[in-house]
């Protein structure tokens, strides 16, 4: 998928140190948002993400994107999880390096990755989770036209305890408006 100045496209193993190396430049802001980018963030954990990555899309259980500048650098990614075959739903998640953000490319990314899942995959329904504080996240999932469903109690485990999260669900028709 690709749109302007940029390219949305599955991540490949020889994507690990442009991955890795992404992540490391984030990594004071990703921390706080995401678990696995913990401090020690190494590059057998880019290539094990990326492993887990590429088996979850062949079970067709998960769909992760790499999100690349027009000069080959990786910029974050995006992806569907907790594909939901029997409700044709999935959850929305993204992330973009520090360097890239204020910029539109989660949104374009997000988008184009959410028009994958009704497209291509047949999703009715796609579910954006963010923490209570994650304004950022909070106006992608907006300016995708998704709704504000409420604010759900103990919705996400962090670091081992339960947290409340702000949930948006995105349907076809919100894309079209958007």
């Amino acid at each position: 998928m690709s749109h302007g100045d940029r390219l949305v496209r599955p991540l490949a193993i020889g994507d690990a140190p442009a991955l890795h190396a992404a992540v490391r430049a984030s990594i004071a802001s990703l921390s706080h948002w995401f678990p696995w980018a913990h401090p020690d963030y190494a590059p057998s954990d880019a290539e094990a993400r990326i492993a887990h990555c590429t088996a979850a899309r062949a079970r067709g259980e998960e769909f992760a994107f790499g999100v690349f500048g027009i000069d080959g650098e990786l910029q974050g990614c995006v992806g569907l999880n907790q594909v939901n075959r029997a409700h044709r739903s999935a959850n929305l998640g993204y992330w973009i390096g520090e360097a890239h953000r204020g910029r539109g490319i989660a949104t374009d990314a997000a988008r184009q990755v959410a028009a994958t899942g009704f497209g291509e995959l047949g999703l009715v329904r796609i579910e954006i989770v963010t923490l209570p504080g994650n304004a950022a996240s909070q106006r992608v999932a907006e300016k995708l036209g998704a709704t504000r469903e409420g604010e759900f109690r103990n919705r996400l485990v962090v670091r081992g305890e339960p947290v409340d999260a702000v949930v948006f669900s995105l349907v076809p028709r919100d894309l079209e408006r958007a």
